[in-house]
């Protein structure tokens, strides 16, 4: 047998069975072989177009579809598929057209291709007569055909403006639901989402025969658009009709319990994921985590997690994210560099996960690190992750840079927006924050409700009061954005700064939403700097009825009587507290030196560097008392002489953390201050100039206070005699003497 003929006689077997071609090298191969020894056969052809549209290799395909006169049907079913498949979708169409303009009747398998590509050019209405043209030919009994339409109804109910509505129900396999509730849909969006479902369920119900494929297409196209109860009422149907849920069920129906907080349920899901062995899945242990995340249940996330034995970029991304959204900040940042250590290459969604962890926690040095990552990567390009750098810089004190960052965006979205006038606003440049705010309407970026909290906080540190009421206003009646209990803290906390305390109690009280004991505790700690009593006993009373374990109320009060000299009030609130199992949670400082954290208690002399700290606190003490310094102990509370009360504000932990900063570092350094109580500065020592930069968020600046121009005025003279609260301000005289940088903030 010559090699011309054994060359024949794989072309013709290949032919006869184009699904054993395994690579495209191998397809390519066939068609050099099939040139130079098959004679012109449109059916040959036809069918070496369908083994090169299985690879996606258009233009190969393209070449031998030209070359045919009268393209049969295989052909035309080849093309479109390898136009659809390859993102040409516009040309899939029209092949489509040309073919039925020839009058060839269609195949059943080619429908799901040119509905995919309905589907991409976002175009309902051509869908919709693609649909008709398939129960003209009654072609809608077909399995394939009917779950394509199932996802184009799905897809295209998603592209919604604000996708479907919300129902809101918890017990999901007990019935009906009972209430829903439409979340920010107008009524035509509303209309057209429903008619998108309508028709989804319409073609779920008319189709003969579904296998688990179009059960999922529609729970998933239900749980994607917000339509919960539709989705968990498929589910059930789906049991009834004795199919078995997959991993790809499952996976849609996490989120809707993660997005009620139903943990209870989520664990059944979870019950019934083990039982079945779609634990192991990536993308089931991916939502088992967020929802659990999503429940407040971290350590369950990372038992899922830690059970997985591959774990990609997903089940990675999805551990980090949790436990940051959850707080757990250290444990967010070691699982990042595990990722790193197993060579799992970050995403872009990553960097925008982690880097809240370095915000909240200040660690500007880290943060760094992960900036050059992203320069690295090719990520700074990113929007989100630039917006991220934006707040990280800015919460660890680097405003400069974080406007840096802001300024090299190309295009701004609401996020970065928020993230820079924030960031002004919590360093008090209140009227950098406005107006960045005002050349973000100009922008036509239209403002939303994070945006006017930015707004508030910037008006509260700069006590522009009549700004305030006018941007209060403006945002319900302008931007039809409804004020929420973050509004009305932030109104509150100004009215309270501003000493206007009766008309902060009055604005409290009209709220259209039941205001909580945060919200009232705002006016209690304004009512305290004031020294009224009588309001606060009041305001107390209102923080009780809410949230009787209000720890922060109960010292108020405590303290407030103590100043008022009435012990016998003041006893029985200690005496309360103390039956109740109320403990205040003690202040705490941390300190990062050298990549390592060092962490102060009021009173510590645990450290093994005390002697030193305490050695330098008192040098520093001498030196500003010399300077007119008069330590403030009417605000020490405890029951022991002036000498003790001096020691225990001598011995704050802000203060053992800063100069423990000021004997480990030269000087020069910047000293970055966390504490774990509201209300920071930041501060900063040039030469033998201080400049202070307040970053109140909650103590209000008040009579006995000096204003912002006194304090500069202070910083200019030669000779400090006034400082301000020794919990905080006091402190910063110390660096006077120094020759640091100092920044301080504090968890919120």
């Amino acid at each position: 047998m010559t090699s011309n003929s054994t060359a024949k006689t794989l072309v013709k077997t290949f032919l006869r069975t184009p699904h054993s071609l395994k690579t495209k090298f191998q397809a390519k191969q066939l068609l050099a072989q099939f040139l130079k020894t098959q004679p012109y056969s449109p059916s040959s052809t036809s069918i070496l177009i369908s083994v090169y549209s299985n690879f996606n290799l258009l233009h190969p395909s393209l070449f031998l579809f030209n070359s045919l006169n009268s393209p049969p049907l295989l052909a035309w079913k080849s093309i479109i598929k390898c136009y659809a498949n390859s993102g040409h979708f516009l040309n899939s169409l029209t092949c489509f057209v040309q073919m039925r303009s020839f009058g060839i009747y269609p195949d059943p398998n080619m429908f799901p291709f040119v509905l995919k590509a309905c589907v991409f050019l976002k175009n309902l209405r051509l869908g919709e007569s693609i649909h008709g043209c398939i129960i003209r030919l009654g072609l809608d009994f077909d399995l394939f055909t009917g779950n394509a339409l199932l996802n184009m109804y799905a897809k295209f109910q998603s592209l919604q403006p604000n996708g479907g509505h919300k129902v809101f129900a918890f017990n999901v396999f007990d019935g009906m639901p009972k209430s829903d509730e439409l979340c920010g849909t107008s009524a035509q969006e509303k209309g057209a989402s429903i008619i998108q479902l309508d028709r989804m369920t319409k073609v779920l119900e008319m189709m003969p025969k579904r296998d688990v494929v179009s059960w999922n297409t529609v729970i998933a196209g239900n749980a994607q658009n917000g339509m919960y109860e539709e989705a968990l009422r498929m589910v059930r149907e789906m049991g009834n009709a004795n199919m078995k849920p997959d991993s790809f069920t499952l996976s849609s129906v996490l989120p809707i319990f993660a997005e009620y907080v139903d943990v209870i349920k989520g664990k059944e899901i979870h019950g019934y994921a083990i039982r079945h062995w779609f634990d192991s899945d990536c993308y089931i242990a991916s939502s088992l985590i967020d929802m659990y995340a999503n429940c407040a249940r971290i350590e369950d996330s990372c038992s899922v997690f830690n059970l997985l034995s591959k774990r990609d970029d997903i089940s990675w991304n999805s551990i980090i994210a949790a436990c940051v959204q959850n707080g757990v900040f250290d444990e967010g940042l070691k699982l990042f560099r595990q990722m790193l250590t197993a060579e799992v290459k970050p995403r872009d969604v990553t960097f925008s996960s982690i880097m809240p962890a370095c915000a909240y926690l200040t660690t500007l040095h880290l943060g760094k690190q992960l900036h050059g990552y992203i320069i690295r990567g090719g990520f700074n390009d990113n929007m989100f992750i630039a917006s991220s750098l934006v707040d990280m810089y800015a919460k660890c004190g680097n405003i400069k840079a974080a406007r840096w960052i802001f300024n090299q965006m190309e295009h701004h979205d609401m996020v970065s927006w928020t993230a820079i006038i924030m960031g002004y606003a919590l360093h008090g440049h209140a009227h950098d924050a406005l107006l960045l705010f005002k050349q973000m309407e100009m922008d036509g970026v239209k403002p939303n409700y994070v945006s006017y909290i930015a707004v508030f906080t910037a008006c509260s540190h700069a006590g522009l009061t009549e700004e305030a009421w006018r941007y209060f206003n403006s945002m319900s009646r302008n931007h039809g954005i409804k004020p929420g209990l973050e509004h009305y803290a932030a109104m509150a906390d100004l009215l309270g700064r501003a000493g206007k305390l009766e008309e902060a109690y009055e604005f409290i009280g009209s709220m259209h939403i039941a205001p909580t004991g945060s919200i009232w505790s705002t006016l209690l700690s304004a009512c305290r700097v004031h020294k009224n009593l009588e309001l606060a006993e009041k305001v107390a009373n209102e923080i009780f009825k809410v949230d009787p374990e209000n720890v922060g109320a109960y010292v108020l009060m405590s303290n407030m009587y103590a100043a008022a000299r009435r012990w016998k009030d003041a006893a029985k609130m200690r005496i309360f507290m103390k039956k109740k199992g109320i403990r205040k949670e003690p202040a705490c400082s941390w300190i990062e030196v050298k990549n390592r954290v060092h962490t102060f208690i009021s009173g510590d002399k645990s450290h093994p560097l005390y002697d030193r700290i305490f050695e330098a606190l008192k040098d520093l003490l001498e030196q500003i008392e010399r300077e007119g310094y008069i330590p403030d102990t009417n605000e020490d509370f405890h029951d022991v002489d002036e000498e003790q009360k001096k020691y225990m504000i001598f011995s704050h932990s802000e203060r053992l953390a800063l100069a423990f900063g000021i004997i480990s570092t030269p000087a020069g350094t910047t000293i970055r201050i966390t504490k774990n109580i509201r209300g920071s500065v930041h501060a900063e020592i040039i030469g033998n100039r201080l400049k202070l930069k307040m970053m109140l968020r909650s103590k209000a600046i008040v009579a006995r206070w000096p204003t912002m121009q006194q304090l500069a005025q202070m910083a200019d003279s030669s000779n400090v005699t006034y400082w301000v609260d020794n919990h905080l301000l006091n402190c910063l005289a110390y660096c006077r003497y120094a020759d640091h940088h100092v920044i301080m903030r504090t968890i919120m």
